[in-house]
């Protein structure tokens, strides 16, 4: 917003002059804050919140004489090139980057301590900032945290005027749970490489850590099999209402997996199996009990599609897929969905799953699958993701609480709660309703750890946000259903238990309003959360 310079106080030209100077970093006119300087971030403004923050000493401050030391490894070099390749268009600053300089500035290391895999330590005082990690996603995450301890303006691709300042102080910080998910569904509508790109890095800005690629469903078979060609070429030709569709060559799925890689989310594909499979069924009538191939379909019903589990046919499908996409993924889990097979009968659904999952463990991955895998026989080792409602059955609870006690292990994604494309008030756009209207409020404020009667804390593995695309086309129609609640879905799964209190999230929250702005992210004002003003 422009200034209104008709009631704002003149000041002489040459201290407008050096303020405007020392913004740039040129000299330090004191530690007090100034109108033109703000005071740093806290360290407890963070979202997802972090385990423990310690503020103490003054701030340090990004200058022109500010590099970024690293340890001499390619990976913790990728590390020191993503931070300065965010702050060096916005600070007009060249921040080498150096090898074993120590000293001030800005510092990446690795080092033996109680960091876990993910954990880290971020101490700031007006000699430098370093972050220290047991691994090389620990310090990831914590170059996260310090890009939120600095000024929104430091995400902009432009020079801004700064200061660049963080809080003095250390944190110490590591997740509550080690999966920490988000779906996106590619299948309903077709989303690029980029728009997938563009959805890693904001997920990864609040320490997600696993992206489900929901690759197939009724509408569209989205990466391409080369032991069945048409299930791409045809079978993801269309979409929900009747576009064009698209699918994703091996090598794009290769570069969308190495590019999450590089931000240290890991891809979960799924293969939707035995229903949610009209599009495979239209592609080859050898699928299909009647040997006819129904016509694509583009609309939004469920339940309706189902693989012929007699068939010999249908393992051969199963396996090969199965293995080209194992094949294309190193990550550790496969996910065959599970859910809504309502032209299954049980028997056959039972059938279905107990001949697929060892093809899954046969190509080196881990079973997971939506929490009706537990109606069947879950594979050792393998993991549910419940998607049922505070309102779900008793009986169909205690069915995953009891898979949960003999050992199969839960990751939690209530609809009323993490789905992200439930509509947020009857007044959303975009989105549906069939689980209720999910507020922010109301997506954040449960305990995983205690959410479902009878399963054991310790089968919790992390939880999950889908977002489902029947009706978004655009990265900003994943945005705005997306924020403000994924944060809130991030906090759940990576900050202690203790730290959940949903009157200080909102401020935290309301918070990242101004980076979300600098960043060009879409997303819902909430009017649970006390936004600051434009």
């Amino acid at each position: 917003m422009r200034r209104n310079h008709s009631t704002t106080p003149r000041t002489p030209r040459i201290l407008g002059s050096l303020l405007l100077l020392a913004a740039a970093g040129g000299f330090t006119l004191g530690t007090a804050p100034t109108a033109q300087a703000a005071a740093p971030t806290p360290l407890d403004r963070i979202v997802p919140a972090p385990a423990s923050a310690e503020p103490g000493g003054g701030p340090y401050r990004i200058t022109w004489a500010t590099g970024v030391d690293v340890d001499d490894s390619a990976e913790v070099r990728g590390i020191g090139a993503y931070l300065t390749g965010i702050l060096r268009p916005s600070t007009g600053y060249r921040l080498p980057i150096t090898t074993g300089q120590g000293g001030g500035g800005i510092q990446l290391h690795l080092a033996q301590g109680d960091f876990g895999a993910e954990g880290y330590r971020l101490h700031s005082d007006p000699a430098g900032v370093t972050i220290t990690a047991s691994a090389p996603a620990g310090l990831f995450h914590g170059v996260q945290t310090l890009r939120q301890l600095l000024p929104a303006a430091a995400e902009k691709k432009t020079a801004q005027p700064g200061p660049w300042q963080i809080a003095g102080g250390t944190i110490e910080d590591r997740p509550r749970y080690s999966y920490r998910g988000a779906m996106l569904d590619v299948s309903r509508h077709f989303f690029t490489v980029a728009q997938v790109k563009r959805y890693i890095d904001q997920l990864a800005m609040y320490k997600i850590n696993e992206l489900h690629l929901h690759l197939s469903d009724d509408q569209g078979w989205r990466i391409a099999v080369d032991s069945w060609p048409r299930l791409a070429g045809y079978g993801g030709s269309t979409e929900v209402g009747g576009g064009k569709g698209g699918y994703y060559t091996k090598a794009e799925y290769r570069d969308i997996v190495s590019y999450a890689a590089s931000r240290y989310l890991e891809v979960v594909p799924e293969i939707d199996m035995p229903g949610h499979t009209n599009a495979a069924l239209a592609s080859y009538a050898q699928l299909n009990c009647n040997d006819v191939a129904p016509p694509l379909y583009t609309g939004t019903q469920v339940g309706f599609s189902s693989l012929c589990v007699p068939k010999d046919v249908t393992y051969t499908f199963a396996d090969d897929v199965i293995r080209e996409l194992a094949a294309l993924t190193p990550g550790r889990y496969l996910h065959i969905g599970g859910d809504e097979a309502h032209s299954t009968s049980h028997p056959d659904y039972v059938k279905f799953m107990d001949r697929v999952q060892p093809i899954v463990a046969k190509y080196g991955k881990t079973v997971i699958g939506w929490h009706q895998l537990t109606g069947a026989h879950p594979a050792k080792g393998a993991l549910a993701q419940y998607w049922g409602l505070d309102g779900t059955s008793a009986a169909e609870k205690a069915q995953v609480a009891e898979a949960a006690k003999n050992g199969t292990g839960l990751i939690l994604s209530p609809a009323d709660r993490l789905y992200l494309d439930m509509k947020y008030t009857s007044g959303t756009r975009l989105g549906t309703k069939w689980a209720g209207y999910v507020e922010v409020q109301r997506s954040y404020d449960w305990n995983p750890g205690n959410y479902l009667p009878g399963a054991p804390a310790s089968a919790i593995q992390g939880v999950e946000a889908p977002l489902w695309s029947e009706t978004l086309k655009t990265s900003a129609d994943i945005e705005y259903m997306a924020f403000p609640r994924l944060p809130g879905a991030a906090e759940l799964a990576w900050s202690p238990a203790a730290t959940h209190d949903w009157n200080t999230y909102k401020l935290r929250l309301a918070a990242q309003a101004p980076r979300w702005d600098a960043l060009g992210i879409t997303y819902y004002r909430s009017p649970q959360v006390p936004w600051p003003k434009s």
